[in-house]
């Protein structure tokens, strides 16, 4: 795995990065929970039976995560020192994963994703990797993806592999340079 470079200083100074704590488990299990608000009022269940599903949910997830992930970076953004998202990166040798990025729902549409996303862009395609994400196919924050080059190049279920090369690189990842 490369060394994952700092991209904290190349953020807007309005956002952050620092690394999630176990401290922060309510807070992403609260993001979690806000990636999932409009499936759930399909459902007919009480809010109780919503959060215990979603806490489960999201447990299940995070040891998931932590399993399969365990080199990963698991990091929370800040926006003007509230924290307002998550965002787990899985540096490899020709490309970057983003294994999952999410923001509370009412700091969605404000520019937050699309600035961390670029700034990933920039710092793997200085390395020369490529960068996947997998992203359901409804998910609204698609056309986000596509705007700035993105490409499906699979599809799992209900998910969509997502993948972005700098230029010069062919599909399936990138030349694996550690610089």
């Amino acid at each position: 795995m490369p060394q994952p470079p700092d991209i904290r200083a190349d953020l807007p100074p309005h956002l952050h990065l620092r690394a999630a704590l176990d401290s922060d488990l309510p807070l992403l299990e609260r993001i979690y929970a806000g990636t999932r608000t409009e499936e759930m009022a399909q459902t007919d269940w009480d809010a109780a039976q919503i959060a215990a599903f979603l806490r489960f949910q999201f447990h299940a997830q995070h040891q998931h995560y932590a399993t399969h992930y365990a080199d990963a970076q698991f990091l929370v953004i800040e926006r003007d020192g509230q924290a307002v998202g998550r965002l787990y990166l899985h540096w490899r040798t020709t490309e970057l994963r983003i294994v999952d990025i999410a923001l509370l729902p009412g700091h969605r549409d404000a520019g937050i994703g699309g600035a961390v996303l670029r700034v990933l862009l920039e710092a793997a395609g200085a390395q020369n990797l490529s960068v996947s994400i997998h992203v359901e196919q409804f998910n609204r924050a698609m056309a986000l993806y596509r705007r700035l080059g993105f490409q499906k190049i699979g599809e799992h279920g209900v998910y969509h592999l997502m993948e972005w090369r700098p230029k010069g690189i062919p599909a399936g990842g990138g030349t694996g340079s550690a610089a």
